[in-house]
Parts: structure tokens; C-alpha cells; sequence
């Protein structure tokens, strides 16, 4: 009984070796040859997002006024120091009016003496008017003496106009700020000879009340403005533009807003892009002209469908993602970027609502291969 154990289990245990090295050799040839590889995986559905665009601005007052001198002279006098704040009408600078004086006085004088002048013409004329009546002088006299009170009424206007011009000059020594605002500098000192023709300006007077952001669009940006806000005129689309923000040049943002003002009328040849202007409000007086920032945009997508970017792939300027077909398996599909949402593309019409996209092991992803798409938490690539 002992030997007859012995040899049946050899036998056993050679019929099921056949049967496993059988079963070894089915349709899959190794694990998960054919097997759905389980990623990261989200469904586009609309959604509303704000997209912010940056620009580099300079800054520049509402008004810049170049203060010049009107007449030659010598600076006699600063009344007011450079980076103070004035006050429209406030002297600024004193040139010496001696010789302007005296210029207006000789004036004056030659304005009086010419209406005397005519004072005694017209004398003359009131004297000969009975006499003609009574013709007792002839009638020559009297035209004779009218034109005489016409040259000298038209001598009175010549010496007023004098006086006049001299009397302007005189004021032209006194220099006040035509606007309000802030001084800016001032290159001259008491005693510098002060001419009309010179290349310098005493200073800049900056209104600053509101304060002007100049920055440039390039030509794609400009085509996206057009499309992105309503209105059949590019005026009208201004006014639909939301409020802009100022971006400090330490990145902190400018407490008040601002609004889109003016779109330039042509681009620039040389960098292809166009002049935009927005306008803010500088109560406190915190900008000043030449100040630098950005100024950033916003503009609000309805029904956008937003892709993550690190769900992306860009090759040769273009932008991929990994699209589940309706078998389960991955295409790789380029789609346009309409805008940026903060780290998330606005898709074109590529991508459609519903579509599954791959986020997770891209690096891993061939066209055709089979993904078990796995939605709400992150899978380990």
C-alpha cells in the first residue's frame, strides 16, 4: 500500500503541469498588456471665469505744462520750490522788470501826448464847423482839419496798442503757474539770464488731479479687445470695458480704479502694436508723472471651458491635450487659447462641453492607448 501511493502522485502531478504551461500561453501576453491604465482625468462643463491681461505702462499727468519765459532777462526771483504743489494762478518765478518798466512808462507817455494830439484835432474841427455854416472859411478847412483828427485818433490807437504790448511785457516778468500741480525741476537760479529762445524750460508744471497710463497693445491682443467686448464702434466697446487696475512697480495695486479712456488710431510700424490710454483718479497725489506700472485688464468669460495647464502640452507653438474618445483610448488634440484664468487656459472651439481630458502621467500617454479615466482625486503617475 506504501509503494502504491508512492507512484500515483508523480502521475498526478505530471497531468496538471500540461494544463498550467497551457493556460500560461492565452491571449494576454504579459500584465496589463491590454489593461485601461487608471489617471487623473476631469469633464469639461462650462463655467464663468475673469481673465487678466498685463501690460507695462508709463504714467504721465493729465496735464504737463513746459513753463517758459516770455521775455528776456535776469531770474531774479523762485518763489517756489521744485516738487511743491501750486496752485493755478500762483507766482513761480520773477524776472527783472526794471527795463520793462521804463518801456511801459515811455509807452504811456506816448499815449497821452497822441491823445492830446487829438484832443487839440478835434478842437480844431468843432472851432471850424460854424464857420463853414456861416461861410465865413471855406469848406477845404474843415475836411482838411477832419482828416488831421482822424490821423491823430488813429496815432492814440497806435500809442495805446504800444502801451499795451509794453504793459504785457511788464506782466511777462512775473511767471505764475497757468494749472495746479506739482513743480518739477528747476535748472535755473536767481541771477541765470533767462531767454525766450532757450532750450530749457524754467520747469514742468504736472497736473496730476488724474493721472494718465500710456501702454501698448499688440495686434493679436487688439483682435481679441475687438471680439471680447460689445458695441459696433470701438468707442462704444470703451465704454464696456470694467474698471482697470494700476499695478505699482513694487506689485502692489493702485487703490483706485481707473477706466479705458482712448484706443490710438493706428499701429505703430515699427513694433506693430497700438497706443492705449486709461485714466486715474490721484487724489492723494501719489503718482506723479514718470512713474512706471502695469496695467491689468479683466475680462469675464460666460459658458468658458477651462483647461488646467499642467493637463498641457506645448510643441511647435501649439497647445495639446489628452482627449478620451468614446472608446476609452487618447487623442492627442490641439485646441486655442482664447485667454489665461490663472493657472487654467480658456479653450477654443476645439474642445467641446462634456469632453474628458487626461491630468495626470502625460509623459506616459501615446495616442491610442487605453485610460481608465478616474475623476475626482489625484492618481500617482
Amino acid at each position: 500500500m506504501i509503494h502504491r501511493r508512492f507512484f500515483r502522485m508523480p502521475v498526478v502531478a505530471a497531468f496538471f503541469v500540461p494544463l498550467l504551461a497551457f493556460g500560461g500561453c492565452g491571449g494576454q501576453q504579459g500584465p496589463g498588456a491590454h489593461q485601461a491604465m487608471p489617471l487623473a482625468a476631469l469633464k469639461l462643463r462650462p463655467e464663468a471665469a475673469v481673465v487678466m491681461q498685463e501690460y507695462p505702462a508709463r504714467l504721465e499727468g493729465r496735464i504737463n505744462v513746459e513753463i517758459r519765459p516770455q521775455v528776456d532777462g535776469i531770474l531774479e526771483k523762485i518763489y517756489v520750490d521744485e516738487g511743491a504743489l501750486v496752485k493755478a494762478g500762483q507766482p513761480l518765478f520773477r524776472i527783472d522788470g526794471r527795463l520793462y518798466r521804463e518801456q511801459y512808462n515811455l509807452a504811456l507817455a506816448a499815449q497821452h501826448a497822441a491823445e492830446a494830439s487829438a484832443a487839440i484835432a478835434r478842437l480844431d474841427v468843432d472851432k471850424l464847423v460854424p464857420l463853414v455854416k456861416n461861410k465865413v472859411v471855406s469848406d477845404i478847412q474843415l475836411k482838411s482839419a477832419k482828416a488831421s483828427l482822424q490821423a491823430a485818433n488813429a496815432n492814440v490807437e497806435q500809442a495805446r496798442a504800444a502801451a499795451q504790448s509794453a504793459r504785457i511785457n511788464l506782466g511777462y516778468t512775473v511767471i505764475s503757474a497757468p494749472v495746479g500741480g506739482y513743480i518739477g525741476t528747476i535748472p535755473f537760479r536767481p541771477g541765470s539770464l533767462i531767454e525766450r529762445s532757450g532750450s530749457k524750460p524754467l520747469t514742468i508744471l504736472s497736473d496730476v488731479r488724474e493721472v494718465y497710463g500710456y501702454f501698448s497693445m499688440s495686434e493679436a491682443d487688439f483682435m481679441q479687445f475687438r471680439r471680447q467686448y460689445p458695441g459696433a464702434t470701438i468707442e462704444e466697446k470703451i465704454m464696456n470695458v470694467p474698471p482697470v487696475t494700476l499695478l505699482l512697480a513694487d506689485g502692489s495695486p493702485y487703490p483706485e480704479k481707473g477706466e479705458l479712456e482712448m484706443v490710438g488710431g493706428q499701429f505703430d510700424e515699427s513694433t506693430a502694436a497700438i497706443a492705449v490710454r486709461a485714466v486715474f483718479p490721484n487724489r492723494n497725489g501719489l503718482l506723479r508723472t514718470g512713474n512706471t506700472g502695469r496695467v491689468r485688464l479683466e475680462s469675464r468669460f460666460d459658458g468658458a471651458l477651462l483647461i488646467p495647464q499642467a493637463a498641457t502640452v506645448e510643441m511647435q507653438d501649439k497647445v495639446f491635450v489628452f482627449r478620451l474618445d468614446k472608446s476609452g483610448k487618447v487623442r492627442r488634440t490641439a485646441f486655442t487659447v482664447k485667454g489665461k484664468s490663472g493657472d487654467r487656459y480658456i479653450a477654443g472651439a476645439e474642445l467641446k462641453p462634456g469632453d474628458v481630458i487626461v491630468t495626470s502621467g502625460l509623459g506616459r500617454l501615446q495616442d491610442g492607448m487605453p485610460v481608465k479615466p478616474v475623476f475626482g482625486k489625484a492618481v500617482q503617475n
